[in-house]
């Protein structure tokens, strides 16, 4: 919260100083994967242990909700280069994060975002918990995404092996057009655009429709770091089918991507 109040009143940033002094980022990383990886393997069994009904589950609800507390505070931090240097080896093992979760964004589109956050009155307390762990993992995918696109912003300080890993092992400029061909943050209900944005979704209005919006810009500003600054392009092999796939949208929304990396370099 403290490093969040601090980016927003831009009046230093003791948070993100301390934790580059202290070596603090790797530590972060390594529990953040390590939340991950309990998610997946143990909450799920909690969940089907039928003998198994807590009175009380939030301390449950903690250790969920401890994955989004860390991406959060990362994505607030990384935006400094001297954090995503910090990180040292780990940065590697959050590129393979973030990708983990842009894969499960890009797999999940066709559901329409993420489910309602409105309980039933026959569910039980694991149940309810079930559900919100759901929500909570399309905002950390979110969020992902600008942790993401802040490493990027570094790929000429990037060691060879992550460059590597982002643009060999997990191709990630075809990953990134495929989260703008579907664009998980918009949806239509009723006839109108809205975007997600601040854990909930709103109404765009028709006059703003046209304008980029924030997670837009993060994955075109992300695309041309890792199509157009030269570590890259030293070392993306653009095959046929990664040259179909960049063009395919680039003739839908090419200028909008120079738009907002010029954007981006005015600020």
């Amino acid at each position: 919260m403290q490093a969040i109040l601090d980016a927003t009143i831009s009046q230093g940033e003791p948070i993100q100083e301390l934790l580059v002094t202290h070596g603090k980022v790797p530590t972060l990383v390594e529990e953040l994967i390590a939340v991950e990886m309990w998610k997946q393997k143990v909450f799920p069994v909690l969940c089907r242990v039928e003998d198994f009904k807590p009175q009380n589950t939030f301390p449950i609800y903690m250790v969920v909700h401890h994955e989004a507390s860390i991406i959060n505070l990362l994505e607030t931090v990384f935006f400094h280069k001297e954090v995503c240097e910090s990180a040292e080896d780990t940065v590697l093992d959050l590129v393979d994060y973030c990708h983990r979760k842009l894969t499960l964004l890009v797999a999940r589109s066709g559901c329409g975002g993420p489910p309602e956050g409105e309980g039933s009155q026959d569910s039980n307390p694991m149940q309810e918990l079930q559900k919100q762990a759901e929500l909570m993992e399309f905002e950390i995918a979110l969020k992902a995404l600008s942790v993401l696109r802040y490493i990027t912003d570094c790929v000429d300080s990037l060691s060879l092996s992550t460059l590597s890993r982002m643009l060999s092992t997990h191709n990630l400029p075809c990953l990134l057009v495929e989260l703008l061909e579907h664009s998980p943050w918009n949806r239509r209900e009723g006839g109108k655009l809205q975007q997600f944005e601040g854990s909930r979704w709103h109404t765009v209005a028709p006059s703003e429709q046209q304008k980029l919006s924030k997670l837009d810009g993060q994955v075109w500003i992300a695309l041309y770091n890792l199509l157009l600054s030269p570590e890259a392009q030293a070392r993306y092999c653009l095959t046929s089918f990664a040259k179909g796939q960049l063009l395919k949208h680039w003739e839908k929304h090419g200028k909008t991507c120079v738009l907002a990396a010029q954007g981006d370099r005015a600020k």
